[in-house]
């Protein structure tokens, strides 16, 4: 063939590449083999308050410096260091998607591609990171809006099994892990009553409709399975701790980290007696426990504060639990456990698509009474403390992984514009399914216009 033929095949030739680069093909980000000088930017630390005109820099996807403005970095002989001049834009940590589906759930309508759920009621050495897709194509839309880790949790049954935490860059599931066992997973049923038919604002699967058992010798059953669960790991372990000869059972294994009180137990429970029972129990069986729900969290705050058990709130922008609510009860539901001195962490309690409207979440529940950086921080440190991920996320400090992100302005506000992130150092391509399709139909109008 003569190419004079086809003129313009060089210029349809970048346009068919950046529709193969969809999202899900985008590489995954390439090492950083030199140090990264942000200098002249807003420092949003978290714990160690807001610094202006300051600079960050980092090395082998560790944070080695957080200096205040004037200070010059120390940086290591004969390294050259890539210096990204930010003029007054801001630097934060990345956000924390806590009790989220990311990496398990795909389409939630196409079974296939679902893989949050294992057969059984308890299989407690299932192990959320190990069917993680690091492909997925909503990693990448979470990641575009500043939400750079996830904790996964297994779903289905009593004790569905463990979750893991994960930072949303890597080739396989194993680059991705920052905590492959972050802890058991417990549903923790809810005693039936007529109060239920009164009760609204609970997302299909949610705490209270997953644990939901009909009648109360059928909880009580259920919860008893649960005890004994446990107080099998237990005899299990002492017995192996005894003598290491003994057969490895797995589903006591699993439970061993939790019964050394080495690990939390994320009890998903979202009633006042649901809530107040689970803790009753952990306290009787010496285990650390996690509130994951918490819609009645502030009405036994005082046992909460007692027991030292935090919360994850698992979402703001949902409607109230009752009939007789005020119709902002679950947006000040944050500001309230802070009031009442509960620790507590905040997550979207949404489908995975939607994690990347994890920040607005927290912005609402500024909005209606939290202290606005206490609330950047429910989605960031306070995240990463009640997941036991701190020495490693949350903040901006020494020492800790280059996961952060860099935007034209707070995380909370709509028009802000994320520029620049960086997983574990290593800096990320922001496209995403969304920006992609943004692109196609702008094109799409561009050409109608050129008519």
């Amino acid at each position: 063939m003569n190419p004079q033929h086809f003129p313009r095949l060089g210029l349809l030739a970048p346009i068919l590449a950046a529709s193969l680069a969809a999202q899900d093909l985008i590489p995954k980000a390439p090492p950083q083999p030199l140090p990264v000088v942000l200098q002249n930017a807003v420092l949003h630390t978290v714990t160690g308050g807001i610094v202006l005109s300051g600079t960050l820099w980092f090395f082998d996807g560790q944070i080695r410096g957080v200096l205040p403005a004037g200070e010059t970095p120390k940086l290591p002989d004969g390294q050259q260091p890539l210096v990204l001049d930010l003029q007054g834009k801001h630097v934060f940590p990345g956000m924390i998607a806590g009790n989220s589906s990311l990496g398990l759930v795909e389409l939630g309508m196409v079974r296939q591609s679902v893989d949050s759920d294992e057969l059984g009621e308890m299989s407690p050495e299932t192990l959320a990171m190990v069917a993680v897709n690091p492909d997925s194509a909503l990693l990448p839309v979470a990641r575009a809006n500043g939400v750079l880790a996830a904790v996964t949790f297994p779903v289905g049954g009593l004790l569905p099994g463990r979750a893991s935490a994960l930072q949303l860059d890597g080739w396989t599931n194993a680059d991705l892990a920052v905590k492959a066992d972050a802890g058991p997973v417990v549903v923790w049923p809810a005693q039936a009553s007529g109060g239920e038919r009164g009760r609204r604002g609970s997302r299909p699967g949610g705490p209270g409709a997953a644990a939901a058992v009909e009648g109360g010798d059928a909880t009580k059953k259920a919860r008893a399975r649960i005890d004994d669960a446990f107080l099998a790991a237990r005899a299990w372990l002492t017995a192996w701790t005894a003598d290491t000869t003994l057969p490895i059972d797995i589903r006591h294994q699993a439970l061993a980290p939790a019964v050394r009180r080495e690990a939390p137990v994320f009890v998903l429970a979202d009633d006042l007696e649901q809530i107040e029972s689970a803790v009753l129990w952990a306290r009787d069986r010496e285990l650390r426990i996690v509130i994951v729900g918490g819609r009645d969290a502030a009405s036994c705050a005082a046992l909460l504060r007692e027991r030292k058990v935090p919360v994850v709130v698992t979402g703001v922008h949902r409607l109230p639990r009752r009939d007789d609510s005020a119709y902002d009860e679950p947006f000040t539901l944050p500001a309230r456990l802070s009031q009442l001195g509960v620790t507590f962490c905040i997550a979207s309690g949404g489908d995975a698509s939607n994690e990347r409207n994890l920040p607005y979440h927290a912005a609402t529940a500024a909005a209606f009474g939290l202290d606005r950086e206490k609330a950047f921080a429910a989605v960031t440190h306070d995240a990463a403390v009640v997941f036991g991920i701190d020495d490693r996320l949350g903040s901006l400090a020494v020492g800790k992984d280059a996961t952060l992100f860099v935007a034209d302005g707070h995380p909370f506000d709509l028009a802000t514009k994320i520029e620049l992130a960086f997983v574990r150092g290593r800096q990320v391509d922001l496209r995403s399914k969304h920006t992609e399709l943004a692109k196609k139909y702008r094109e799409r109008y561009r050409q109608l216009r050129g008519k």
